[in-house]
């Protein structure tokens, strides 16, 4: 059992995550004409575009990004609890909310894991080859949390410390959630 749920796990995160980093890439209005933002759309097309027939993009979000990612972990949990053989055993009415808020609760950490690895790949990429395909679609999707940052922290003999606050800034958000 526990190699299913591994295997589902791994799975279910690749296309939660892909679905997540479509959403906030789209809001962050990041380019998808780079490597990247094909490899995203082309695996996430085929749940996006039927979706987007049905949801409409309101407030500037793609609604159809965020559902399947929220609705794969949502999968998850009832799966992950029909597996173990909990899902029989407790009252329906409690666990309904508590699956919803542990799902948003997985989707909310994997958004700041999305944040943190963009803040690791754009440092190292900085570093080793700063005009890679990556590097560009990684500095689009940090600078909306470095700008702030940038303009308190000022740079400490030209070295930008900006990156590893908001590393520990959203660990400190994981810890929270």
């Amino acid at each position: 059992m526990q190699a299913v749920l591994f295997l589902l796990d791994a799975v279910v995160g690749f296309f939660a995550t892909l679905f997540l980093l479509r959403f906030i890439m789209q809001w962050f209005r990041v380019s998808f004409s780079g490597q990247l933002g094909t490899f995203v759309v082309q695996l996430t097309n085929w749940a996006v575009k039927p979706l987007r027939r049905v949801i409409r993009g309101m407030g500037g979000f793609d609604w159809a990004s965020l559902l399947p990612a929220f609705l794969l972990e949502l999968g998850f949990a009832f799966a992950a609890l029909g597996l173990s053989g909990a899902l029989g055993n407790a009252e329906s009415s409690q666990l309904l909310p508590w699956i919803l808020m542990h799902t948003l609760r997985s989707v909310l950490r994997l958004g700041v894991y999305i944040f943190i690895a963009a803040l690791i790949l754009q440092a190292a990429m900085s570093w080793i080859n700063p005009y890679s395909p990556l590097a560009a679609p990684a500095h689009q999707l940090t600078r909306p949390l470095l700008a702030p940052l940038q303009r308190v922290l000022p740079p400490v003999a030209g070295i930008d410390l900006s990156p590893l606050v908001a590393i520990l800034l959203l660990q400190v958000v994981l810890m929270l959630l």
